[in-house]
């Protein structure tokens, strides 16, 4: 009984694609985009179709794509080589038609070639210029440690109405406790059950006319005035505040390390830019649709007193007609569209 094997040609087709951050394949060109084709011998081959060898590096690729793409799906090796079988006879066959030379296949080519050539030169250009551990212990100094951030620590009573957050600022003006009023009037459940703690934040996690209120208070105040944000009215209660403690530079070098080869990239991106001679020839900006034009049978609209009853009341026959052969038309055609509809489907 012979081996049924399964087509992997979907998977191949969505392995093409290859990440900038990820190490380009070294798979054998289309004949059309190289000057000379690699010989390839029996030696290093895994399979020979009609007398052309399959290089093993090409199975080699194979395999690291399914494996970095497939998390952690395995695919036996006999189904991966029956794959790279059928793919050769497939560009055999159009190339026997010929549909290698033909203008679709060869402007895609070109394409892919450029796709793999881009990804080569910033695989190559990171490669030659690797972050350093200076480089990013020197970020980590000026844009993490060096920031002086202040944290926090503040309670709030969230409302619906201004009304609402005056009459509980007048109570607590006479003495009422703060995390009391909170429990019982907040609109925040999880709030509403701990007195109003928000906990330690920076500004930036808060909207802005909050952030604003907290950093203008002194330690232990309340904001005079109910504070207005898209969640409602806010009493805010600073309770207090403290420098932030950077996180260690080995806790963010992960995070530090692309981004610093981002930067690098694109200042590379942006020097060929500088000395390149660039010419756009294209508007960058669509042009607004230009408003239909009135067809010149259709005269402009006379007052209604000026049309004499016996036109509008054959205009309106006319109307009338005309909608009874659209509907019969649409009701003919419904059937035909189903039907082509549920020919699709199978």
């Amino acid at each position: 009984m012979k081996k049924a094997y399964i087509p992997l040609l979907v998977i191949g087709t969505s392995l093409i694609a290859v990440g900038c951050d990820q190490k380009l394949p070294n798979t054998t060109a289309p004949a059309a985009t190289s000057t000379a084709a690699p010989v390839v011998d029996k030696a290093d081959a895994i399979a020979s179709v009609n007398g052309k060898y399959i290089p093993k590096s090409t199975l080699a690729n194979l395999e690291k794509e399914i494996a970095m793409r497939g998390q952690g799906q395995s695919i036996p090796k006999e189904k991966l080589i029956e794959e790279l079988i059928q793919r050769e006879l497939l560009v055999q066959d159009a190339e026997k038609k010929n549909l290698d030379k033909t203008p679709e296949v060869l402007a895609n080519i070109d394409d892919a070639k450029k796709s793999i050539l881009t990804q080569a030169d910033v695989q190559e250009f990171m490669k030659n210029n690797a972050v350093t551990d200076a480089e990013v212990k020197a970020e980590y100094d000026t844009k993490v440690a060096g920031e002086k951030a202040t944290e926090y620590k503040a309670r709030h009573i969230l409302v619906k109405t201004e009304a609402e957050a005056k009459k509980l600022l007048a109570e607590l003006d006479k003495g009422a406790e703060f995390a009391k009023l909170a429990d019982k009037n907040s609109l925040d459940g999880k709030e509403s059950q701990n007195g109003g703690d928000l906990g330690w934040f920076v500004a930036s996690q808060m909207v802005e006319p909050f952030s604003k209120a907290v950093m203008a208070l002194e330690k232990g105040k309340y904001t005079a005035a109910p504070v207005q944000t898209q969640f409602g009215w806010h009493i805010i209660l600073r309770e207090d505040s403290r420098a932030q403690t950077p996180p260690p530079l080995e806790a963010v070098k992960e995070q530090l390390t692309p981004f610093l080869q981002r930067k690098k990239l694109q200042t590379m991106i942006e020097s060929l830019r500088k000395d390149a001679k660039v010419e756009i020839l294209v508007p960058l900006k669509d042009e607004p649709a230009k408003a239909q034009e009135m067809p010149a049978e259709i005269a402009p609209a006379m007052p209604e007193e000026a049309i004499p009853e016996e036109a509008t009341t054959e205009n309106a026959k006319a109307v009338e007609e005309k909608a009874a052969v659209v509907e019969e038309k649409a009701a003919a055609e419904k059937p035909a569209e189903k039907a082509k509809k549920e020919e699709k489907k199978h």
